[in-house]
């Protein structure tokens, strides 16, 4: 069980899903599980206030918690404070205060909005749990729009989801691209074993070839390649650093999803993939964070 919560407040909602997203995405170690949701302040209604409520195993300084995601997004943060907590698994009811999130035709929700999702091939059933991705952090979020954009314009064949993480991106892919081979591949185990399990849930499993390993140097990635879309939702580091691999993997006129960047960082990004031969065709942002859509020149 959990017995550490530490609670930040904020007055903007851009805001709150920036620090959640760092603490989400950029801390190590991550929260065991996190909540972020509209509160009241007490005595003004009509002012909107954020709650970020994070549980921790082992305990966390506060301050030290606010200087380390300060560092990361550049900006000042509230202040954390220490909440004592009941014994309570604090991992099933943040997945139960997750509402779905609608990304253009997709819907990702948890298990406990089943009856008020309409069922179909738009929705995806994705419980938050030990991988990264429900579709709340606009990381995921952007990914899934521009999938669904690229749904309307462009048939793919052959379809690589790189740090696949919970696998939400690469079913919502073999959604869109019925007749497409699937590939997904993560460095973490117990991602790919979550990925499977939610590919078979919503019922692509027999479709998507989940692999551990080191990205694209897995030897079923590169037995794979070449690739005409490659969605990458990692960190902008890597992604830097995978800028020739991706290339390499990538067919000509390939399309290229670039996401887990924070809008600051995606100039150095888009310049490490024009290097590389890519066009950008698309920079989305949402909360502070990016999503590139790339296009490798002939």
């Amino acid at each position: 069980m959990t017995p550490y919560k530490l609670i930040a407040e904020v007055d903007d909602r851009g805001r709150a899903m920036r620090i959640s997203g760092a603490l989400q995405d950029l801390l190590e170690p991550p929260p065991d599980a996190l909540t972020v949701f509209e509160d009241k302040p007490a005595g003004d209604a009509s002012v909107p206030r954020w709650r970020i409520e994070a549980y921790f195993s082992e305990p966390r300084d506060p301050l030290a918690l606010a200087a380390e995601i300060e560092a990361l997004l550049g900006e000042a943060m509230p202040q954390f404070r220490v909440d004592a907590i009941p014994d309570l698994n604090w991992v099933a009811l943040s997945q139960a205060a997750l509402p779905p999130v609608r990304a253009s035709r997709f819907t990702v929700h948890g298990s406990h909005d089943r009856d008020r999702v309409p069922q179909g091939p738009n929705a995806i059933l994705i419980e938050a749990g030990e991988a990264f991705g429900t579709a709340h952090h606009a990381t995921t979020f952007g990914c899934l729009i521009a999938l669904d954009q690229f749904s309307a314009a462009r048939r793919f064949r052959n379809i690589l989801d790189l740090g696949c993480g919970s696998g939400v991106l690469a079913i919502a892919a073999a959604r869109a691209w019925p007749r497409a081979v699937l590939y997904g591949v993560d460095i973490d185990p117990q991602s790919v074993v979550v990925a499977r399990e939610n590919a078979a849930v919503n019922r692509v499993g027999g479709r998507i070839a989940f692999v551990s390993g080191a990205g694209l140097s897995a030897p079923a990635i590169r037995k794979a390649a070449p690739f005409d879309l490659i969605v990458a939702n990692i960190l902008a580091e890597p992604l830097v650093s995978l800028a020739p691999d991706i290339r390499d993997a990538a067919l000509p006129g390939a399309a290229v999803v670039l996401s887990g960047l924070l809008t600051r960082e995606a100039p150095r990004v888009l310049s490490a993939y024009r290097a590389q031969g890519f066009a950008l065709r698309a920079h989305r942002r949402y909360d502070g964070w990016s999503t590139l859509t790339l296009v490798k020149r002939a």
